[in-house]
């Protein structure tokens, strides 16, 4: 196809760790991080408000410092660089115990904003006493709390202490980690990332109960007159988390309509994010390292794209819900059919309309080997190839030259595929509405798609199993059995429901199994 879509989705090796690292970030650290900004801007406001010409009490100093000892407080070291520039300039002895403490530091909090080397001699005893029995340390993260490892091997600092560049670099981090989360959770380009302002998230809507619609406002830019016009997305909670985050990143005095994401995070941020997730400190909170490949909004959009369409129950739905992003992404569409995200649905059906085709095939090649379907729809399945084997034998008789037999596969099974719906354990035809057991159940009988949380393979007769699904049956009759195995002999009625489930389990399992052995035969014979 000419028009196809050129961006390649990321690899699993590349999303699992990102969006493992983006989602920690912003759930566990974001709080901890904002903490320490806020306490930065504080200090910073109360710093700018002294001047030079105080001069502290020789007693101010003393109660400071014995403060610091009674507490267990450390000392503030300085910057490397500003070590370093100091005993370049002689203000400090190379061997002196106290030629990385701020001595500025300690003047602020007495009051000025400046140390005079006069006042040096006088306290440099008491000074040296209290290093002694405190130390020193950068000043922000020095009470950092515990939290729980990325990696679910016990508790470690949210952060080690950090100066007030380091403090800048991890807000920055923080930031990036917004912005990959809306990006790789909404399916934003990069124009709509940069339409996000302060105030976007919309008053959440509780459409049932504990269930929340969650929105975001923004601009439609491209194709649309000068300024664009009022667009609206329908996202998860998460990406609303990622959203909140953001605005706080700004500070309190951030005024409604300040952009979010600008600039929007490039290659050089990103890079920057990923070397810290792959450093020390990424490894210290138990971080997986991320390896090589381009991180860009057009590459998490086509990837989530992906992942709804072919991979329902994959590597994103380990992490994150995925059929919410699925459901938020449909309702965006219905709440503005013309806006930006029912491009990217039309984008997800494209891929989903590829994926059934693909299936489909599949599985009629299989057919072609001996390998067939079992389940009630089965039967249904086989008579459909079986008419497909028949018209390519009358085609190949009738023009045997013109007969590209993939193609033709392909044109006589699209009917069939756009019926397709991947459910956890099986395939699901959806034919007949009224022959749709889950609909029935649900008593909608006119339903457009089925209601897949409802779904029982094992009698709908629209439902078919393959090799595939092998693995989710069997582990569901080992979880069964389990619980089985656990329950008190008073617990008569779950018991009995649960050897049920386990007696459906090897039901299916034994059909699976039936047809794969009767294909190996045939390759015996």
């Amino acid at each position: 196809m000419g028009g196809s879509n050129k961006v390649q989705p990321l690899s699993s090796e590349v999303q699992q760790p990102l969006l493992a690292a983006v989602l920690y970030m912003i759930q566990t650290l974001a709080p901890h991080i904002l903490s320490e900004a806020e306490a930065k801007r504080k200090r910073q406001a109360a710093d700018r408000s002294l001047t030079s010409h105080k001069h502290p009490r020789h007693e101010a100093f003393l109660h400071n410092l014995e403060r610091r000892v009674e507490s267990g407080e450390p000392l503030e070291l300085m910057t490397p660089a500003a070590a370093k520039d100091a005993r370049a300039r002689g203000l400090r002895e190379e061997n002196d115990p106290l030629a990385a403490v701020s001595l500025s530091a300690l003047a602020r909090e007495c009051g000025t904003r400046q140390f005079y080397g006069a006042w040096l001699p006088a306290l440099r005893p008491d000074l040296e006493r209290a290093f002694a029995l405190v130390g020193a340390c950068a000043p922000y993260g020095r009470h950092a709390a515990e939290v729980e490892g990325a990696d679910g091997q016990g508790h470690v600092a949210c952060t080690e202490p950090l100066f007030s560049t380091e403090l800048k670099f991890l807000v920055g981090y923080l930031a990036t980690a917004c912005g990959l989360a809306v990006a790789a959770l909404a399916g934003m380009r990069h124009c709509e990332l940069g339409e996000l302002v302060v105030g976007c998230r919309q008053p959440s809507q509780e459409i049932a109960p504990g269930l929340f619609r969650y929105r975001l406002a923004g601009k439609l830019i491209k194709g649309q007159p000068l300024g664009g016009v009022r667009d609206e997305w329908v996202v998860t909670r998460e990406v609303c988390e990622a959203i909140d985050v953001a605005e706080k990143l700004l500070g309190p005095d951030a005024a409604p309509g300040t952009s979010l994401f600008h600039p929007v995070f490039c290659d050089t941020t990103y890079q920057n994010f990923r070397a810290w997730v792959n450093g020390p400190t990424g490894q210290r909170l138990g971080l997986a390292p991320i390896p090589e490949g381009a991180v860009t909004p057009r590459a998490l959009r086509r990837t989530l794209a992906v992942e709804i369409a072919y991979r329902p129950g994959g590597l994103l739905a380990a992490k994150l819900q995925l059929k919410h992003l699925s459901v938020a992404t449909t309702e965006g569409y219905a709440a503005r059919p013309g806006g930006a995200q029912a491009k990217f649905l039309a984008e997800i059906n494209e891929l989903e309309e590829e994926r059934n085709i693909g299936i489909l095939t599949d599985i009629y090649r299989d057919y072609q080997r001996g390998i067939m379907p079992s389940g009630p729809g089965a039967r249904d399945l086989i008579s459909l190839f079986s008419s497909v084997d028949g018209r390519l034998h009358e085609l190949i008789e009738l023009a045997p030259q013109l007969v590209d037999s993939d193609q033709e596969v392909v044109a006589m099974l699209t009917a069939r595929a756009h019926t397709l719906h991947l459910g956890t354990a099986n395939y699901c035809w959806f034919i007949d509405p009224a022959k749709a057991l889950c609909l029935r159940l649900a008593g909608t009988p006119d339903a457009d798609r089925p209601l897949a949380g409802m779904c029982d393979s094992a009698r709908c007769p629209q439902a078919t199993h393959h090799p595939c699904h092998r693995p989710v049956w069997e582990e569901s009759r080992r979880t069964a059995k389990v619980f089985i195995g656990s329950l008190s002999r008073r617990q008569k009625t779950e018991r009995a429901r649960l050897e049920t489930s386990v007696a459906r389990a090897e039901r299916v399992l034994a059909e699976i199994d039936q047809v794969a052995a009767g294909a190996a035969g045939k390759d015996e014979i």
